[in-house]
């Protein structure tokens, strides 16, 4: 270790980028493209001998030369990005990884969330899942002790088809939770999508609306770097998400329902949903699909009005959204994002 230099990767230079490219092809691994941190650890000649990287509070793309095997190489790699995430304000983190890796990772105090056959999931810090959501059950007031019934929505935006799986499900069972994907990588940011759908059913008075937190993955934080085939690393996502929600969401807050809409187009939205069906039964749970609701001939869908604004037509939209959407729409932050629609090649 003693001849080994930590160096900042400027992933903005692409000679320096390309050079750990090719270390991480050596060990049948990539870079994600979402990385926005990376070290590597070099021997005296400039030789890169490990590297690690992070996207926000994730760690990921770690690789360590054979030679050094053994060294505490990936406790020194942690403990550094464990220092970048304290700079940054940031006190928990997870990793993904390989099975065959957990015992290493839970030697250096990570938690183990969940592990299927390609991949695993383990935290890291002050606080873990049970602790997380004890405090969403503080904060909105959750009494654990009544059965009830969840639906898990990104609400990109807010449409008519989403109000009316929300009030199918709101007449099914006494209380429901609605749980807003909060991660940012929707066109629509989280905060304006928390508010909306908040406004947007108030008059629903036994439905909770939850930002959904760190613990409802979003397949775009599903890391490609040790896992390349689309297909193997989709299952292994949507495995992992939905066990979590089942163990962990449906244990803690005594869900015995969760509701769907049917998915007539999306094929990894339909995938997901097959998922859902087979995993949270294991958990007491009832899986309920709804068939959406259809404006003339089509499915309402948060895509079709995002299609709709991008070809221009939005008096279209306003026979789809709710009147809370569209009055966001017509706002100056809505107006941005209309543009940020139109000049985006992005399906989110």
């Amino acid at each position: 270790m003693y001849d080994l230099k930590l160096q900042k990767v400027n992933l903005k230079d692409k000679n320096e980028k390309q050079e750990v490219y090719r270390f991480l092809e050596g060990f049948g691994l990539i870079l994600d493209s979402d990385v926005d941190y990376t070290v590597v650890l070099r021997n005296l000649s400039g030789n890169i001998k490990a590297t690690c990287s992070k996207s926000k509070n994730i760690f990921k793309c770690f690789a360590t030369s054979e030679d050094l095997r053994g060294q505490n190489v990936t406790a020194s790699l942690i403990s550094h990005l464990v220092d970048k995430l304290f700079e940054e304000g940031i006190f928990h983190s997870f990793i993904f990884t390989k099975a065959d890796k957990i015992k290493m990772f839970t030697s250096l105090n990570f938690k183990l969330l969940y592990q299927v056959e390609d991949a695993s999931l383990l935290e890291y810090g002050i606080y873990d899942i049970n602790k997380a959501l004890n405090s969403m059950s503080t904060k909105y007031g959750i009494n654990c002790n009544t059965a009830k019934g969840a639906l898990v929505m990104n609400c990109n935006p807010f449409t008519t088809g989403h109000r009316y799986l929300i009030e199918e499900a709101a007449k099914n069972c006494e209380e429901i939770l609605l749980f807003i994907v909060e991660e940012d990588k929707s066109l629509f940011p989280f905060k304006d999508r928390y508010d909306i759908v908040k406004k947007g059913v108030e008059d629903l008075k036994n439905v909770t609306v939850i930002p959904g937190g760190e613990y409802i993955i979003s397949s775009a934080t599903f890391p490609s770097y040790f896992i390349r085939k689309e297909d193997t690393r989709m299952k292994a996502y949507q495995n992992i998400d939905c066990s979590i929600f089942g163990k962990y969401f449906c244990d803690k807050f005594n869900i015995v329902k969760r509701f769907i809409g049917q998915e007539p187009y999306c094929s990894v939205t339909n995938s997901y949903n097959k998922t859902l069906k087979s995993i949270l039964p294991k958990y007491g749970v009832e899986l309920i699909e709804i068939e959406r609701k259809k404006y003339n001939e089509y499915y309402i869908s948060a895509s079709k009005v995002r299609e709709l604004i991008k070809t221009d037509e939005l008096e279209l939209v306003k026979n789809i959204v709710p009147e809370v959407t569209w009055s966001f729409l017509n706002s100056q932050n809505g107006k941005e994002i209309i543009e940020r629609i139109k000049n985006s090649n992005s399906p989110h």
